[in-house]
């Protein structure tokens, strides 16, 4: 039996693949907030409210796109609408069913668009829907006019990309002024100064260091709500 074990211990899969192995195949039914990598995943891939406002935007210009030229097609502005609605990848489908809806029952579309555009990002849905009621009480080519709705929302998409390209630099900026604390804290520490039990181990060092983090967050938070104003 002795000989059996050992000749399995040699020939068998080491403990690190069989843990690969686990990690791989096994199912993850883990809550997010019970495992740091789980969570970090999570933490990485839920959008943001600016990065969904930015995919409304595009995702609103590509339908302003497409409605257009299923109108020059000559299809009819609801059939032109569901198709549209169909080829674009919404960010969203769920929230634009009402539009689709009142698109093929000939409901009111107008309505369904600006009551399900979202707040941030849905811009150019709520355009849209001017430009629908404008096409349907005064009888303007709605084909032209989504046509111009798509050129202004790919000027300000344009717009909004050239301040975020000159911001990168203004933010890089402030999130190494906010890490410079903790490289203060490491040349303390190799000069053996012993700051952390000045900050933890006494109060005025403690307050200080309240202080410190509340100032360094204010600023961070600061910089980003400053930037994001310019952006819209």
């Amino acid at each position: 039996m002795s000989t059996a074990l050992a000749i399995w211990l040699w020939t068998g899969p080491n403990t690190a693949t069989t843990r690969l192995h686990n990690l791989l195949t096994s199912p993850d039914r883990t809550p997010p907030w019970k495992s740091p990598l789980n969570l970090l995943t999570h933490l990485a891939t839920t959008p943001t409210p600016a990065r969904r406002a930015d995919a409304w935007r595009r995702a609103s210009i590509e339908l302003c796109q497409s409605l257009a030229a299923e109108l020059s097609a000559g299809r009819t502005p609801g059939e032109s609408l569901t198709r549209a609605m169909t080829a674009v990848n919404l960010p969203d489908p769920a929230l634009l069913r009402p539009v689709i809806a009142a698109a093929r029952d000939g409901g009111d579309v107008c309505a369904a668009l600006t009551s399900s555009a979202p707040q941030d990002g849905g811009e150019g849905l709520r355009h849209l829907a001017a430009c629908w009621e404008v096409s349907t009480t005064a009888g303007a080519g709605l084909a032209s006019l989504v046509d111009r709705v798509a050129h202004t929302l790919r000027a300000a998409q344009t717009h909004r990309q050239d301040v975020a390209a000159q911001l990168a630099g203004p933010r890089t900026t402030a999130r190494l002024l906010a890490a410079l604390p903790a490289l203060g804290l490491l040349m303390a520490a190799a000069l053996n100064m012993r700051p952390l039990s000045f900050l933890f181990g006494t109060i005025p060092g403690f307050m200080c260091l309240l202080a410190g983090i509340t100032l360094d967050v204010c600023g961070l938070w600061w910089t980003n709500r400053m930037a994001t104003r310019a952006q819209t």
